[in-house]
């Protein structure tokens, strides 16, 4: 039914997808809701986050249990997946404060807003270093495994 799943070495593609979208949507959601102000624009940006802190909790988890498994050389084990690891460790570190304190201030602070919405921005950035490093391993060096193959056969 999903013959896409029988190429991946491990489930943590699965996930990862999931915090890059609702994260970079909260982010737009709370900055919208700052300039804006509405009510129920805040809460959206509020929810949003909070399914992308739990979403990206379980792409840590996913990638902390896949990462021994990968089959990828020890150069870029040591080049590419430790620092793709570290930045997204500190990515949902950072994530899980800015949910918390959203959820002290319901459903936006007041208080250092602007501290806060440096954090999403921040949130954001190593998102995307991230992501990208972690994009360079399955597509620069197959970390995918056999997810990748070349070239795409044509049954005429």
């Amino acid at each position: 039914m999903l013959p896409g799943l029988g190429h991946v070495q491990n489930v943590h593609p699965l996930f990862v997808h999931f915090p890059l979208a609702l994260l970079l949507a909260a982010a737009l959601f709370y900055l919208i809701a700052w300039i804006g102000g509405h009510e129920p624009i805040k809460w959206t940006a509020f929810w949003i986050l909070m399914v992308g802190a739990i979403s990206a909790a379980a792409a840590v988890a996913t990638g902390l249990y896949a990462g021994p498994g990968v089959m990828i050389s020890e150069s870029v084990r040591e080049h590419l997946l430790r620092h793709h690891m570290q930045i997204m460790l500190a990515t949902s570190v950072l994530t899980g404060v800015l949910a918390i304190w959203a959820i002290a201030a319901r459903p936006m602070p007041l208080r250092g807003r602007i501290i806060f919405m440096l954090g999403l921005l921040a949130v954001v950035v190593m998102i995307s270093i991230g992501a990208d490093i972690g994009s360079e391993m399955v597509y620069g060096y197959n970390a995918g495994g056999d997810a990748c193959p070349q070239p795409i056969e044509l049954n005429h």
